[in-house]
């Protein structure tokens, strides 16, 4: 299976201009942990729940400070004909739970999450994906930032 076939189309992006108060608005509203960000047509970070938690509240900044302050600039992403298990285990690799999709002009597309690829790779897969994501530490570590 394709990633265009399990992955979430109807993708809301924030703009890094946005406050991280609007972004964290747009997250409670389609029920959602993550945004990508995007300016001038072009994927330039992610936005999560925690990054908002931890690089900015834990910080002292207030619900004004900018999306670009807060957000992950380094991007990791999949393309949408990509094979579902192999995101799957990439996923596990890089030890997140959602990566957005491009087409192959890097064009965003859509977000696929762990869920996503679990319905469609198999409960032992995604077992062993989660498995590698859980583990602490890894690139994406707050601790680094």
């Amino acid at each position: 299976m394709r990633v265009a076939d399990c992955m979430t189309q109807d993708v809301r992006i924030a703009n890094p201009e946005e406050t991280i108060r609007d972004a964290a608005k747009a997250m409670a509203a389609i029920d959602a942990g993550v945004l990508p960000v995007g300016e001038n047509d072009r994927l330039v970070g992610m936005i999560t729940d925690r990054d908002i938690a931890v690089r900015a509240v834990a910080e002292g900044r207030g619900p004004e400070a900018k999306v670009r302050d807060v957000m992950s600039a380094e991007v990791r992403y999949c393309f949408d004909d990509e094979d579902a298990e192999d995101v799957l285990q990439n996923m596990g690799d890089l030890q997140v739970r959602r990566l957005p999709v491009l087409n192959r002009d890097k064009r965003l597309v859509g977000i696929v999450s762990l869920c996503d690829l679990a319905a469609s790779a198999g409960k032992s897969r995604a077992g062993e994906a989660l498995s590698q994501i859980t583990q602490p530490g890894g690139p994406h570590s707050q601790m680094t930032h």
